[in-house]
């Protein structure tokens, strides 16, 4: 971009600089992600990152358009693509919500049955006969 200065104005030049970074970005990702086929890809992966695969690809695609909306100069929040970004964000914060249940804690009830049956005193068998018997005898 050295040299093109004078085609713009200056005030946006650092804008454009990281524009130019981040299709350079952008560009290098699709040529990795171009040089392995999809089904062999496909194969390395669980269902689950899959279909985090196949999201992402597709709010990738719809983003880019909504780019190419802006720069064909129609408004793209009037358009199509803003409910399809949508409906892809909303299929994205399921899987998350589904990712995040299998990484939660599970509960051992018969443990935490046990734990707490141990932790609580028993008044009643402070009461009990063989209770005051004892107590007796390490008195002694």
């Amino acid at each position: 971009m050295a040299g093109a200065t004078e085609d713009y104005p200056q005030e946006i030049h650092e804008y454009l600089v990281a524009f130019n970074d981040s299709v350079a970005g952008v560009d290098e990702m699709l040529k990795k992600m171009m040089s392995v086929s999809r089904s062999e890809l496909l194969q390395k992966m669980d269902p689950m990152e899959q279909a985090k695969l196949d999201l992402v690809s597709a709010y990738t695609l719809n983003s880019l358009f909504w780019v190419y909306l802006t720069t064909q100069g129609v408004n793209p929040k009037e358009h199509a693509v803003k409910g399809e970004l949508e409906r892809i964000r909303s299929y994205m914060n399921r899987v998350k919500e589904i990712s995040d249940r299998k990484k939660a804690a599970r509960l051992d009830k018969g443990a935490a049955q046990r734990f707490i049956k141990h932790a609580l005193c028993d008044p009643t068998a402070e009461d009990s006969p063989q209770a005051k018997k004892k107590s007796k005898s390490k008195q002694k």
